[in-house]
């Protein structure tokens, strides 16, 4: 497992061993590589911190639940609370690794000083550049990914490897190509290849999905026979695979690594295309941040003595605020506070489509009520026009204050095959219409981190849970900010409107951005009923 506990504070990087975690309440993961991953299942329920790539990642192919998984965005500073009172406070930026999709570095800023975590990565100038990093701060301690920190092992660009790649495949047009990659990363390069040999590039169905979220060139297929290029699991390329595929037609496979490997079959090539930073880049990396000590994140591979000539002098070790050691003293069992404390250090900005508590509404003239409507509905034609399909969504969620219950039903839009989600908030009746992508909590509240289209079945999500039927109404845990009050019952000239919105099927709207046009849809299905009831009673 290449993780750590950092000394001294309640974080956690890539490490998920409860048993041996201590004092760590804080976990970060870095990227979804399976090294870095050990021992994150189903059956995590803490706060987990990641980006909104490896947060998709994390809840598809391990099954964590998404109530524990929180998205920051990359290239952003996230406060985030360090105790149970809310006093001290930590500042997290979370950095582009150039590793494997989602992967980042995060650089931590407390009481502890400034803490930088580069997890797996591959140095570029431009991480220099970085606005956490090139107004000079003051790098006490960097965890390095030290997996080629050796020397002797000299490593080309992974230009210069992909162009060695482009030339192996140039001396042998009729044969197909295998290459070996790990279930995550190298996904540009076949990219490139793709774009170089004018064909498809065939892949995985899960590989396919991930392309798909990345929103690379559509160069990519499942059809076996579509072209001649094949991305297969490196554990396949095998001297048996070899026999195998050469029986039918001609055949060489490519290894893009820097690992040492045995060839046992002679049409196996290992051209050096490393994810991981060079020797030479991670003299430069250091020389540049000038950290007062270099901690190893591998440690198999010790660092040795190769940075002490660009360090800075060493300070002492940090006293930890009381209320952040009695927090690291505290049961672990206890992570549900926490998420109530981030609430607090960040409000919500409301947007969408919401009705407004009667409470607020009676006080307004009907000017400033149709003044009101008229912006919902101006922001709604905004929202609209945006399009559904961009990798990366940020999605807001209304009335984050209230208590509410939640209904998980899907109702589809025309032809665009969108899907909406109807909330209904019992204290104060709010709409809330919403792409159905993966969504998962942000650090801030109230935010939805929406992580691309449905690329694969999602259960029974879009199935018959559309009904009217109260048991389809999921609680939710009731979120209560410091300035949360509980709305009183509707006035009386709103009982009716909101009686009938109860009481209209789910499956008869018609999606559109706009409060009026859903006023509009329930008038127009209660109307036959009222007129038919005024029918019989005459």
């Amino acid at each position: 497992m290449n993780g750590a506990l950092i000394p001294h504070t309640p974080i956690a990087v890539d490490f998920w061993s409860l048993r041996r975690a201590g004092p760590a309440r804080l976990f970060f993961l870095s990227h979804m590589h399976s090294d870095h991953t050990v021992g994150l299942s189903s059956t995590w329920a803490r706060p987990l911190y990641c980006s909104p790539i490896t947060a998709y990642l994390v809840h598809r192919h391990l099954q964590v639940p998404k109530e524990w998984i929180r998205a920051l965005e990359v290239g952003e500073s996230h406060v985030l609370p360090l105790d149970e009172i809310g006093r001290e406070t930590m500042t997290v930026t979370l950095m582009d690794a150039n590793h494997c999709p989602g992967s980042v570095m995060f650089l931590f800023e407390g009481y502890f000083g400034t803490i930088l975590y580069t997890g797996d990565f591959r140095y570029t100038p431009s991480m220099l550049k970085e606005p956490a990093l090139k107004l000079g701060k003051q790098i006490h301690t960097l965890y390095l990914d030290n997996t080629n920190c050796n020397p002797a092992w000299v490593l080309p660009s992974r230009q210069e490897a992909a162009r060695q790649i482009v030339e192996l495949i140039r001396k042998h047009p009729q044969h197909n190509i295998k290459i070996g990659l790990y279930s995550l990363g190298k996904e540009s390069l076949l990219e490139q290849l793709a774009l170089e040999f004018q064909t498809w590039v065939v892949l995985s169905p899960r590989r396919l999905e991930l392309v798909q979220l990345l929103g690379l060139a559509d160069v990519f297929t499942v059809e076996e026979k579509a072209g001649r290029i094949h991305a297969v699991d490196h554990m396949e390329i095998c001297h048996s695979s070899m026999l195998h595929w050469n029986q039918t037609h001609p055949t060489i496979a490519i290894l893009p690594t820097s690992r040492k490997i045995h060839r046992s079959h002679p049409d196996i090539h290992v051209i050096p295309y490393s994810d991981h930073s060079s020797y030479s880049e991670l003299r430069t990396f250091v020389a540049a941040l000038k950290p007062c000590q270099v901690v190893p994140i591998v440690s198999r591979q010790p660092c040795r003595d190769y940075f002490q000539d660009s360090l800075s002098p060493r300070l002492s070790v940090p006293l930890i605020p009381d209320s952040v050691q009695q927090y690291m003293n505290s049961s672990s069992r206890k992570p549900s506070f926490l998420w109530l404390l981030e609430r607090r250090l960040k409000r919500p900005r409301t947007q969408g489509v919401m009705f407004d508590s009667s409470q607020d509404t009676a006080d307004q003239s009907p000017a400033a009520r149709d003044s009101k409507k008229a912006k919902n509905e101006n922001l709604s034609g905004d929202l609209e026009k945006q399009a559904s399909h961009h990798p990366l969504q940020i999605k807001k969620q209304l009335s984050p204050d209230l208590c509410y219950k939640e209904w998980d039903g899907a109702v589809p839009i025309s032809d665009s095959q969108k899907m909406v989600t109807v909330r209904a908030a019992p204290l104060s009746f709010s709409v809330h219409l919403q792409s159905i992508d993966e969504e998962f909590l942000s650090l801030e509240t109230g935010e939805e981190v929406g992580v691309g289209p449905h690329l694969g079945p999602r259960g029974d999500r879009n199935g018959s849970a559309a009904t009217g039927n109260q048991s389809a109404w999921l609680a939710q845990e009731s979120l209560l900010s410091r300035s949360s009050k509980a709305a009183p019952l509707l006035a009386p000239e709103f009982r009716g409107l909101a009686l009938k919105y109860l009481l209209t099927p789910v499956n008869f709207f018609q999606a559109q951005f706009s409060s009026r046009g859903f006023d509009q849809q329930v008038e127009k299905y209660h109307k036959p009923l009222l007129k038919s009831r005024e029918e019989n009673a005459e």
